[in-house]
């Protein structure tokens, strides 16, 4: 399930050149104000008989097609962590390109983090890795992913898997997508079994290389792909 409390998004890296959902041959290409949605308080809406409508034990991801921490949603944020707070029966997967503005967006109470918040830090490749990643493991968070989306080029993560729960793997999608090397995804889940991280391969992109040879994969295809070649490591709970 995905939640958006806000909508609109600005380019921060060049990951976000060909974004799904802001790029230029996207249906949101242009909308960079910065708006809530009607689904603003969604998972404390309640039904008639008083019961939330979004039910427990659920993984909501949350501003996958926005970016939690934009500094135009600095305000809204602060009554958004607290219906998070609220609803301790829901893991929120919290994904940012913006992992630098972490310090400043916290609440009063996060102490050590909450137990119920996955932050996902994204990186696209060596040089965003290397920036980001070094905040994103000085920061209290009980519980972390990386994703590397869209993938870009080899990246090594090895100094930043240490207390990383989880690493994530997606390929660039679009008809102007960069491709995506087998190797480089190999290469990362090869990492990740030496410092026993789990992985998900989530998505090829559209141009995917593998063998030597680059093949267009339709976007109802990428994940079906991705989990055909069965790569992934899980430890028995749910992959993100």
């Amino acid at each position: 399930m995905n939640w958006e409390p806000w909508t609109g998004c600005c380019k921060v890296s060049d990951g976000c050149t060909n974004c799904y959902f802001y790029g230029p041959h996207a249906k949101r290409y242009g909308q960079n104000t910065i708006e809530k949605t009607d689904k603003f308080d969604w998972p404390i809406r309640k039904n008639a008989k008083g019961e939330y409508n979004i039910k427990g034990n659920k993984i909501l991801a949350t501003c996958f097609a926005t970016d939690f921490f934009l500094p135009e949603a600095d305000e809204w944020r602060k009554e958004v962590w607290t219906f998070i707070k609220e609803r301790t029966d829901i893991d929120f997967l919290i994904l940012t390109k913006r992992i630098d503005r972490f310090p400043v967006s916290l609440p009063s109470d996060w102490g050590a983090g909450y137990d119920n918040v996955n932050i996902g830090c994204t990186v696209e490749n060596q040089s965003t890795a290397d920036y980001r990643l070094p905040l994103f493991l000085s920061y209290p968070i009980k519980r972390r992913f990386i994703a590397c989306a869209p993938l870009l080029e080899a990246i090594d993560l090895t100094p930043y898997l240490h207390g990383t729960d989880h690493v994530t793997v997606s390929g660039e999608t679009g008809r102007e997508a960069r491709e995506c090397d087998y190797e480089w995804v190999l290469n990362i889940r090869e990492q990740c079994v030496n410092a026993g991280v789990t992985f998900w391969f989530k998505n090829t992109g559209t141009f995917f290389k593998r063998d030597g040879a680059v093949e267009k994969i339709n976007p109802f295809r990428q994940s079906g792909m991705a989990k055909e070649l069965g790569i992934d490591i899980s430890d028995g709970k749910r992959l993100f």
